[in-house]
């Protein structure tokens, strides 16, 4: 009878603690919203870990997934939290690009940074998440502390619950080590098997007519990130530090992730003008860029070293790189691009082929039959700037001696090839390649690479990257690329950024006709596909790859010589995913629009209310009626519009479209 007594106020004061312990991690949610109120990021720390979920006009796009990280030392960071008070903030900025798919952003942009402690060993770390009108972004930001000054990160684990079961449009991957070009599959996400590895920017389209990309930004000494599927939850993978499986990331801090981003819209064309990417890579450039010059280049691989019947021997010679630089002075090419000949480097090296480095390689001699002195002389009397191809390993193990090297001679700029890495160690080797270049004036064009990231805000000597299954493919393959796997990439790697693609080849065969030529490779797409893949995709150096008589006397060679390769504006007055794509570009008062269809014929309307006030005369390069049997014809016409008007397109399978505007008067 005497502990019956006291019973009840034992239950009352039990049940008092048991409900402080439960609000303690049972914390009110933090919420934020995008500028205009469409996007709504809800974080919620539960007694087990963190938690967010993300709405779109009241619809959710993502149901409750938890975050956390694994480490060496400490173990897993995510369970028993507490959760410091928020803070919230605007970002607000106007910054120009050097080069961009628009000169002048404006970005803004609602933020919170939430602070959360391990109750048992006081390691901290922040969440930050920023929310633009069309994208979430998150990170994770270790500061300064006194308790923790290094970190070894075994896993992140970020999820994404993806709700209503969307297509899925995206890569899947078979290791970390890819050069990343690959077929994209199309399937519901609940048909992804478990445990593929699915690479970035991936789309998922909605049944309802929204769309949402997860890709990333920012990346800096950090791992890249793939997104794995497990128990019904993508959930981040980042690639491993070489020679091992475990650790991913070493850092001292005070350091950050990446920004895992999500661009939303129920307009697709919203995320093929956003410059979130861009806008998440806020870091002030910090060197003079005046003389990075964006422009088009020849690229003799991909045509097999094409030359004429003449009096000189074809090969890694000045005769060789002299033919091909009077082609591009003569019509408006900016750059040359001196590769090797036959499989064969033009730099010294002891290995076989363009893909292997011996231990004798040296990027800073020439094969004894080239001048590269002479060579770059002569193309700088033409007025062409000269760049290089050469192997990543070849040029990183003498990387200063190698660009003083190419600055001495007068070379603009290479294509860094076969990188096929983005673990940590290679994407801060990446950033090391780009920083010397700058230096020495130099450009780059990764190849064999992971996507970009939003860097050429950074770093705009970075020209392109591939990091794409593209037209070289044609020289090998039995069937050509095609406008199926064409109309992919402005709906999926495009997003993320600038993309090389071996453009330029103007042999269209009809469909039955093509056959597998490592020389003068043939094309599937019509000219019209070709010229308006300029405009679709963004690039800041894009190949004219074809041999030179390919293009002379050719229709729509004109258009090729003309169109820039950075741009003022972008806008997408038409799109369909997997159907047709039409981007506008602006140039000064010049409007470059250019559209690409899938294999299905159609007929579209395009909305000219991208255009300025005043009357433009267009240009309009078309599908000719006879394409079904010559794919090159072009249908050639001019006529005058307004913002008012819009114009019908008839496009064929595997068609296009691209029309200049000129503004007539002031």
């Amino acid at each position: 009878m005497y502990f019956s007594k006291y019973l009840p106020c034992r239950l009352v004061g039990l049940s008092l603690l048991l409900f402080s312990f439960h609000a303690t991690f049972a914390q009110k949610p933090v919420t934020i919203k995008s500028p205009n109120g469409h996007l709504t990021f809800t974080f919620q720390l539960t007694r087990d870990t963190p938690t967010y979920k993300v709405d779109f006009k009241g619809t959710e796009l993502i149901g409750e997934s938890t975050l956390g990280l694994n480490f060496t030392e400490g173990g897993a960071f995510g369970q028993r939290l507490k959760m410091g008070t928020p803070d919230y903030f605007n970002a607000e900025e106007n910054y120009d690009l050097v080069v961009g798919k628009t000169k002048y952003v404006y970005s803004y942009s609602k933020a919170v940074s939430i602070p959360l402690t391990e109750r048992s060993s006081a390691r901290q770390v922040n969440l930050v998440v920023r929310m633009f009108n069309d994208a979430v972004a998150f990170r994770y930001e270790y500061p300064v502390q006194s308790s923790w000054a290094a970190y070894e990160l075994t896993e992140e684990n970020s999820t994404f619950n993806i709700q209503g079961n969307p297509k899925i449009r995206a890569m899947l991957l078979g290791s970390y080590t890819t050069s990343h070009e690959k077929y994209y599959q199309k399937m519901p996400l609940s048909e992804v098997k478990n445990d593929t590895l699915m690479d970035m920017p991936a789309l998922f389209e909605f049944p309802n007519g929204l769309y949402m990309a997860i890709t990333e930004a920012n990346l800096r000494d950090y791992a890249g990130m793939y997104l794995r599927k497990k128990d019904g939850y993508l959930t981040t993978q980042l690639s491993p530090l070489p020679g091992q499986s475990g650790i991913k990331v070493k850092a001292n801090l005070p350091h950050q992730s990446p920004w895992r981003v999500m661009l939303i819209s129920d307009r697709i064309g919203d995320l093929m003008e956003s410059t979130t990417i861009t806008s998440l890579c806020n870091s002030k450039i910090k060197q003079d860029f005046s003389w990075l010059k964006p422009g088009k280049t020849s690229f003799h691989w991909w045509n097999g070293d094409i030359t004429p019947d003449t009096t000189f021997a074809p090969g890694i010679n000045f005769a060789t790189n002299k033919y091909y630089i009077d082609f591009c002075a003569d019509n408006g090419i900016e750059y040359h691009s001196v590769i090797g000949y036959g499989g064969i480097p033009w730099y010294v090296s002891d290995a076989a082929g363009y893909g292997a480095v011996g231990k004798n390689t040296d990027v800073t001699k020439t094969v004894p039959t080239l001048d590269m002195q002479r060579v770059c002389d002569y193309a700088k009397q033409r007025g062409v700037g000269l760049h290089v191809w050469v192997h990543w390993a070849a040029l990183y193990r003498q990387l200063e001696e190698a660009f003083t090297q190419f600055e001495n001679w007068g070379i603009k700029g290479m294509m860094v090839d076969f990188m096929d890495r983005d673990d940590q160690e290679m994407v801060n080797i990446q950033e090391e390649i780009l920083q010397a270049a700058a230096r020495h004036k130099l450009f780059i064009q990764f190849h064999g690479s992971f996507k970009p990231t939003g860097l050429s805000r950074n770093f705009p000597n970075e020209m392109t990257r591939e990091g794409t299954y593209n037209y070289e493919n044609n020289k090998w393959l039995p069937q050509p690329i095609s406008a199926d796997h064409d109309i992919d990439m402005p709906f999926t790697r495009g997003l993320a950024g600038p993309t090389d693609y071996h453009l330029g080849g103007f042999r269209a065969v009809p469909p039955g006709g093509f056959k597998t030529q490592y020389t003068r490779p043939l094309m599937g797409g019509t000219r019209a596909h070709m010229l308006a893949m300029y405009v679709v995709l963004e690039s800041y150096l894009t190949m004219v790859a074809d041999y030179p008589e390919a293009y002379l006397n050719q229709p729509g060679f004109d258009f090729l010589q003309k169109i820039p390769t950075t741009w003022d504006e972008t806008k997408v007055p038409a799109a369909e995913v997997g159907a047709y794509a039409t981007t506008a570009r602006r140039s000064g008062t010049d409007w470059y629009v250019g559209t690409i269809n899938n294999t299905t014929a159609r007929k579209i309307t395009i909305p000219l209310t991208f255009l300025k006030k005043g009357s433009y005369r267009a240009k309009i390069y078309a599908d000719a009626a006879d394409v079904n049997k010559n794919p090159n014809h072009l249908a050639i016409s001019e006529k005058v519009f307004t913002s008012a008007d819009s114009i019908e397109a008839a496009l064929a399978a595997s068609g296009g479209q691209v029309i200049h505007f000129v503004k007539i008067g002031d």
